[in-house]
């Protein structure tokens, strides 16, 4: 019943036209900004860890912007709920999908991973099956469900829309030894850029001049299926528009050296940031965890 009552609120608010829902999204922004104050203090910690060149007032527009961004981002994930096809391939539009899918193809490999960052509406990303003129390739995104339950099953609703195959992370491997046995070609999209938890953490990456604990099991499941990587290099050309242009990694992973194709995304991540920085997810606490506590665990563990 629960499930039922969010769904039709979520479905009928979604009604409303996208200019009526940015006007809501302006009137949210001083309330999630200054009265909630929604994770302030870890926005302004990890502006000040990545830009200390900058000054205060460049920070503080990031800020403002950032905030301004995130209002949108929610009312425009509402809006998924019933956007047309037609007006999302307007607003989202993705650049080298076919010549990825030809890369797929051409060398022979069955797998191809996008590396992703929470940059931009990364739940619209999810329309990428709308681009593609091959219905031989599949596509599917890694997800990590939500604890509570009733939202976990609305975001499954909206990301499956568009025919993609949501694939819990914890059975990406399995599920990939099934497209192997099947010679399924797939493409699949990893949002790789949050903070692992302390048992996940094998390599540390230089992220904004932080040595930055990174997710490495992309890359380590990517090496043992040698297959293509990629990067999607996101753009906010205006407001309520944004591109993706798939950028390749390497087209052999299986030969190169450990957590170097993580550092490579890592990098490019980086750069995609700086170029439009109040469009990430800087409310995630991403730096809490260090690599000197880190190695501290360890030598207690070893004792």
């Amino acid at each position: 019943m629960k499930l039922l009552f969010a769904n039709l609120l979520w479905f009928l608010f979604s009604l409303l036209p996208l200019k009526i829902l940015y006007l809501l999204s302006d009137i949210l922004r001083p309330i999630v900004h200054y009265i909630i104050r929604y994770r302030l203090k870890v926005v302004r910690k990890n502006l000040l860890l990545a830009f200390p060149e900058k000054t205060e007032i460049e920070r503080k527009k990031i800020e403002n912007d950032f905030y301004a961004f995130f209002c949108d981002y929610i009312i425009e994930t509402v809006k998924l709920f019933s956007i047309s096809k037609k007006q999302l391939m307007n607003r989202m539009q993705f650049i080298g999908v076919d010549k990825m899918i030809d890369d797929l193809k051409t060398s022979g490999k069955d797998l191809c991973f996008v590396y992703l960052g929470h940059l931009g509406n990364w739940e619209w990303i999810a329309s990428l099956p709308y681009w593609s003129t091959d219905s031989n390739v599949k596509f599917g995104q890694i997800y990590h469900p939500l604890r509570n339950n009733t939202m976990d099953q609305l975001f499954l609703k909206v990301r499956g829309r568009f025919n993609g195959d949501n694939i819990p992370m914890k059975a990406t491997l399995r599920h990939i030894v099934k497209l192997k046995h099947d010679r399924q070609k797939m493409i699949i999209g990893f949002i790789s850029d949050q903070l692992p938890k302390w048992n996940s953490i094998h390599h540390f990456s230089f992220f904004f001049n932080q040595e930055t604990a990174v997710f490495t099991g992309t890359e380590q499941i990517g090496k043992q299926f040698d297959t293509l990587f990629y990067y999607g290099e996101i753009r906010h050309p205006k407001r309520g528009y944004y591109q993706c242009e798939f950028k390749k990694i390497t087209g052999s992973s299986s030969s190169i050296p450990d957590f170097q194709i993580t550092d490579l995304y890592m990098n490019l991540l980086e750069k995609n940031i700086r170029n439009i920085p109040h469009i990430w997810l800087w409310s995630h606490d991403r730096w809490k965890r260090t690599k000197k506590d880190w190695l501290r665990r360890q030598k207690e563990d070893n004792r």
